[in-house]
């Protein structure tokens, strides 16, 4: 199988920019109305084929909201880790499971499979969000 090399586009260099300038996650029509506030061009549809292309290469973290739809960030930890995310503001904290990891590798194990990966996240409501509604 020969790997295929990413193209370096302005675009995609674009949509970098963007997503370094915020720590949560975002969506892709959110991303595409913020490049073209800023005087981008770029079209939606290279906006989704780029964040799943940088996405599927490990470049971009992604969370799947409760309706379905992907959000995507650049992320700040090269390791595999898990997200717990708020519902309410979308504050996104990076958080280590190991008990999850070898969860994951015995269950695995037990039903004959290799090369596994999986994905983690945990929604809820982050306490400056929860004080906000008891106040």
């Amino acid at each position: 199988m020969v790997a295929t090399q990413r193209r370096n586009t302005s675009q995609r260099a674009a949509i970098l920019a963007a997503l370094a300038g915020t720590d949560e996650f975002i969506s892709a029509q959110d991303l595409h109305s913020v490049l073209r506030g800023s005087g981008s061009t770029i079209g939606l549809a290279t906006v989704y084929r780029a964040l799943q292309d940088m996405a599927g290469g490990g470049d971009l973290d992604t969370v799947r909201r409760d309706s379905g739809e992907i959000l995507y960030r650049q992320c700040g930890d090269a390791q595999h880790h898990h997200h717990l995310v708020c519902r309410t503001c979308g504050r996104t904290q990076e958080v280590e499971a190991p008990s999850v990891e070898r969860w994951a590798r015995a269950v695995a194990a037990e039903f004959g499979y290799a090369d596994i990966n999986h994905e983690l996240e945990l929604f809820g409501v982050c306490a400056v969000c929860t004080a906000a509604d008891t106040a």
